[in-house]
């Protein structure tokens, strides 16, 4: 199946209340794991990609070629997307060029008059290229590749302004952040979500920083519009962990020489089971 837009996949996600998650892709095995464990889950599934990952991978044509080279060889049947996450203007539109399905145009720093200016002219592009388009309304706290967020709560008022612009999903800050979260953290702002969710109607909405947010705070906020969840930090950890592992047990001392193949497998393998236990907590099993 060759790449689609995220559009479809949301709509029907909102209307089915359940989330599709975006998992960001840092490597090869990290998208071949995902991509794998979204096959054997039926689960539609974004592939996100950092400005600052898209350098380390060599740009962003290499990871288009990489993505559609495992789509094909994999046999993967299920809908993906391949999606900008956190994009500058100049990003998005490199971006665009060099064939993502969707694009997340972060423009939240800017005076909402500028960042609506911007949105506006993406949205027309996208539109006229069948891609899926992304907006954000109140920076996500936390820092992401080098992206800062204050963790600002959004202006409803303000989201249903980008909202209307035609954009296909809108992420909006109700306290959540990138990286873990503090032991203070004062949890997600429902009474915002749901303002949110009257003011911009049948719109989907994104929840960034889907790291450390508790299950039950996972499902109310798909109960409350949210239909695409990001998890970046979550993935991170776990291969981290089963690398270090594998490491500090000998097995990589094979006695010829270092092989990256069974070196990064753990970590591979920690990524499907966090990814596996997200799409089941997000309901988006069974639902390619």
């Amino acid at each position: 199946m060759a790449l689609v837009s995220a559009k479809e996949m949301l709509v029907k996600a909102h209307e089915g209340k359940y989330a599709v998650g975006q998992f960001n892709i840092n490597n090869l095995e990290w998208t071949k794991a995902i991509l794998q464990t979204a096959e054997e889950l039926q689960s539609p599934v974004i592939l996100g990609v950092s400005e600052g990952a898209g350098k380390y991978m060599c740009g962003f044509n290499t990871i288009v070629g990489m993505v559609n080279g495992m789509l094909e060889t994999l046999n993967i049947t299920v809908p993906v997307a391949l999606h900008l996450d956190h994009g500058s203007y100049e990003g998005a539109k490199s971006a665009i060029n060099a064939g993502f399905s969707s694009i997340m145009f972060d423009g939240s720093h800017y005076p909402i008059e500028e960042n609506i200016a911007k949105t506006t002219e993406l949205v027309h592009a996208a539109g006229v290229l069948g891609l899926s388009l992304e907006a954000e309304v109140g920076a996500i706290g936390g820092e992401e590749d080098g992206v800062v967020g204050n963790g600002e709560v959004a202006d409803p008022k303000e989201c249903k302004m980008i909202a209307e612009l035609g954009v296909d999903m809108l992420a909006a800050g109700i306290g959540n952040i990138h990286g873990k979260y503090p032991e203070n953290w004062a949890g997600l702002r429902f009474d915002v979500l749901a303002d949110i969710q009257a003011a911009c109607g049948d719109k989907p909405l994104v929840l960034h920083g889907g790291t450390g947010i508790p299950a039950d705070m996972i499902k109310k906020a798909i109960s409350l519009g949210v239909s695409k969840i990001n998890v970046n930090t979550e993935c991170q950890l776990a291969f981290q962990e089963a690398t270090r592992a594998y490491i500090e047990a000998g097995k990589d001392q094979q006695g010829k020489g270092f092989d990256p193949r069974k070196l990064l497998a753990p970590g591979a393998e920690a990524i499907k089971a966090t990814v596996k236990e997200k799409m089941e907590l997000f309901g988006s099993v069974g639902k390619a």
